[in-house]
This record gives structure tokens, C-alpha cells and sequence, in this order.
């Protein structure tokens, strides 16, 4: 006969718990993030990504059906964030020479600055909230694990070579004061 108790257990295992852990603290910290984006340089944080995978892409232009993809948008959900984004000036609308029902996100002069400008700052909040919580080793360990896990791809080039700079600094630090 199965308890109450154990079948609440295997319930709220470790992968149960895993799974609401991962989701709360994403949820949190994407909110945190978003807001301090928000605040100091008035863009979204569903936006500053866009803007980082244009800025990654080749040819600094995706096919906007790609991009929701990367950005797990549904195709609608592409469409209004880029129709701000273009109107704001910071990506442009971009033709395919052989197909003209093909149609690009392409990254402006100024969705670059405006990318150019954001990141560093934000490279620093995230590596600061994760400071806060965990320590660098753990950071790492963090890392490994979630990159096991479907969908976690690293992201090619990085825009903040002064933030990756920053945070070599802190790994090696951290490994000097290992014995």
C-alpha cells in the first residue's frame, strides 16, 4: 500500500525540485535583470537579447523567423518586438536578393551602440547578482550543468570584451586563493 508520504516524496524529488528551483530562480532574475536594464538604458530586456543575437549572427542579420526561434518568440511575438526595435531605429527591415518572400532582422549603426552600450552594464549586473548568491567555483559548476540540459547553447562572440576581461580576473583570483 503506498502512504501519502511517499507518494508526496516521489512527487517532490529531486529533479521535481530541481525544476521549480531553475524556473523561480529565472523568473526572479530575469525580472531583477530586465529592471535594472530597463532603468539604465531603456530597453527590454527581450530587446538587449535580439540586439545580442543580431550582433552574434553573421553578417549581423538573421531571417526573422531564425531569430524568434533563438529567441523563443512565436512568429507574432517576433514581429512586434522588431516593429519597436525598427522604429526605434536600432534594427532595420532587410530584403533577401533571391527570394522576396524572405525578409531579414538586420542590426543598425545604432542597435549596435545602443547593444555596445548596455552591455558591459549588464554583463556587470549579471555577474554581480551571481556573485551575491554563489560563489566562482560554483558559478562554473552552474554553468556546466545547465549546459547539459536541452537548449542551452553557448552564445558566440562576446560584446563586452572588458566585462570577459573582468570576469577572467575574478576566476583567477578565486583560483589563487584555493590552495
Amino acid at each position: 500500500m503506498i502512504t501519502q508520504a511517499s507518494s508526496a516524496e516521489s512527487e517532490s524529488g529531486p529533479a521535481q525540485q530541481a525544476w521549480s528551483r531553475l524556473l523561480r530562480a529565472a523568473a526572479a532574475t530575469k525580472r531583477e535583470l530586465a529592471a535594472e536594464l530597463q532603468e539604465a538604458h531603456g530597453i527590454s530586456i527581450t530587446a538587449y537579447e535580439a540586439l545580442h543575437v543580431l550582433s552574434t549572427a553573421e553578417d549581423q542579420q538573421l531571417k526573422r523567423g531564425v531569430l524568434a526561434e533563438r529567441l523563443a518568440l512565436t512568429p507574432s511575438g517576433v514581429t512586434r518586438l522588431l516593429e519597436g526595435l525598427e522604429q526605434a531605429g536600432l534594427v532595420e527591415k532587410a530584403a533577401c536578393a533571391t527570394d522576396l518572400r524572405v525578409s531579414y532582422a538586420r542590426l543598425t549603426d545604432a542597435g549596435r551602440e545602443r547593444l555596445r552600450a548596455a552591455s558591459c552594464g549588464h554583463t556587470g549586473s549579471i555577474r554581480a547578482l551571481f556573485e551575491r548568491h554563489l560563489a566562482p567555483g560554483e558559478v562554473e559548476q552552474l554553468a556546466e550543468l545547465l549546459g547539459r540540459l536541452p537548449g542551452a547553447q553557448e552564445e558566440e562572440g562576446d560584446v563586452c570584451p572588458a566585462a570577459a576581461a573582468e570576469v577572467a580576473a575574478v576566476a583567477d583570483a578565486s583560483s589563487e586563493r584555493t590552495p
